[in-house]
C-alpha cells in the first residue's frame, strides 16, 4: 500500500488533496467539478442512488449496501431530482470513492449551506465504526445519511452536501476558543424557521424568499428564548479569523452550559474572516436546534468551541478567493435565499 509522506503533521491544503486526486487516491464516477476542491477540504457529491430507510445505523464490519438491505424501505432514482421529506432518513452514495495511502485518515461534516437550512448529514463507510470518520487505509465508497429536520429539500446527481478533509499524521490542537452568541446586532438578532414551508431546491442559489421560511426574531429584555424542537439562525458575537496556515473546526456545545446543539457544519477553511483573503471582520452563524426544555439565551454567552489545527503547508488559495457566499458575513442564512 502506498504511504503519504509529509513535511509535518497537519490537515491537508487544496493543492495536496488535488494530488491525491491526480494520483488516483481519490476518484469519481464523473469528472471533478473545478471548483469541488477548497482550501484545506474536497466537495462530495450525491450519486444518482438513494434509498428510504426505516432507521439511521452503522454497518459494523459489513458493507453499507448489505447493511441497507436490513431498513431499506425503497430505492430512489435521484436522476431527474427528487424531494426528500423533511422528518425521514436517506441513505445515499456519493460520486466520490477513496483508496487512503497510509498515513492519511479522513473526516468529513456538512457544508454550512447544509446545516443552514436544518439538514442533518453523516459519513458511511464499509465497515466504519463511526460517523463522519474514515480509517488509514480505506479502500471503498462513501455514503452519506441524509435527515431534513425543519425543511423538505430537492436535490439531484451532483448536489454537495459534506465536505471531506484529509489529515497527516497526529497534528496538534493548537488552541480553542470559545464563541459567544450576537442578541444585540440589530433589530434583527435571528432567524426561526418555519415549520410548514415549501421545498428548498439546494441547487437554486439566491432563488427563494426568505419570508416564506424564516421568521426574523427580535430582542426581549435581552434574552431570547429558545423553544424545544425548533431551528434557529443566530450569529457570534465576534468575529471569527482562522490563520492562512491553519484551518478550523467548531465543536458542538457541552451540554453542561445548556440543553441544545450548535453548529452542525463544523469546518472553517484558511483564510475565513482574515484580512489577507479580504473578511476581516467575519462572524461563525450558529445553526442552533433546543432539546427537551425551553432554554433563556443571553447575549455573549458561551455557546460553542473553535478547535484550531495546523495545515501541512500553506494552501495555494485562501477561503473566499474568487468569490464566497460567506466571506465577510454578518448574521447570514443560507445562499439558497435572497437578502432579507
Amino acid at each position: 500500500m502506498h504511504v503519504f509522506h509529509s513535511s509535518r503533521p497537519g490537515i491537508l491544503p487544496c493543492q495536496s488533496i488535488e494530488a491525491l486526486i491526480a494520483g488516483g487516491a481519490i476518484t469519481a464516477e464523473t469528472p471533478f467539478d473545478a471548483d469541488q476542491v477548497q482550501p484545506a477540504s474536497l466537495d462530495l457529491r450525491l450519486s444518482d442512488t438513494a434509498w428510504r430507510v426505516r432507521a439511521s445505523f452503522l454497518p459494523g464490519r459489513r458493507k453499507v449496501e448489505d447493511r441497507i438491505a436490513d431498513v431499506a424501505m425503497h430505492a430512489i432514482d435521484l436522476s431527474g431530482g427528487v424531494v426528500l421529506e423533511k422528518g425521514c432518513v436517506y441513505i445515499a452514495r456519493l460520486q466520490e470513492r477513496l483508496k487512503l495511502p497510509r498515513g492519511l485518515i479522513a473526516r468529513a461534516n456538512p457544508k454550512s449551506s447544509t446545516g443552514r437550512v436544518d439538514v442533518f448529514v453523516r459519513l458511511l463507510t464499509d465497515a466504519g465504526a463511526s460517523f463522519d470518520d474514515v480509517d488509514e487505509g480505506y479502500e471503498g465508497p462513501l455514503y452519506l445519511e441524509i435527515a431534513p429536520q425543519t425543511f423538505s429539500i430537492l436535490v439531484r446527481p451532483g448536489t454537495r452536501l459534506n465536505q471531506l478533509r484529509l489529515k497527516a499524521g497526529e497534528p496538534p490542537k493548537l488552541e480553542t476558543r470559545s464563541v459567544g452568541v450576537d442578541l444585540q446586532g440589530g433589530d434583527v438578532v435571528g432567524f426561526r424557521g418555519r415549520r410548514h414551508a415549501g421545498v428548498i431546491d439546494l441547487d437554486n442559489i439566491d432563488g427563494h424568499d426568505p419570508r416564506d421560511f424564516w421568521e426574523p426574531l427580535s430582542l426581549r429584555r435581552g434574552e431570547l428564548l429558545l423553544d424545544p424542537g425548533e431551528f434557529y439562525i443566530l450569529a457570534s458575537s465576534d468575529a471569527v479569523e482562522i490563520p492562512v496556515d491553519q484551518a478550523a473546526e467548531m465543536t458542538p456545545i457541552d451540554p453542561s452550559v445548556g440543553e441544545f446543539r450548535v453548529h452542525y457544519a463544523g469546518f472553517f477553511d484558511p483564510g475565513f474572516g482574515t484580512d489577507e483573503a479580504h473578511g476581516a471582520g467575519s462572524k461563525g452563524v450558529l445553526e442552533v436546534r433546543t432539546h427537551d426544555t425551553p432554554f433563556l439565551l443571553e447575549h455573549e454567552q458561551i455557546v460553542a468551541r473553535l478547535v484550531y489545527e495546523p495545515l501541512t503547508e500553506k494552501p495555494t488559495r485562501l477561503y473566499g478567493e474568487g468569490g464566497s457566499h460567506y466571506q465577510r458575513q454578518g448574521l447570514k442564512l443560507s445562499k439558497h435565499f435572497r437578502p432579507w
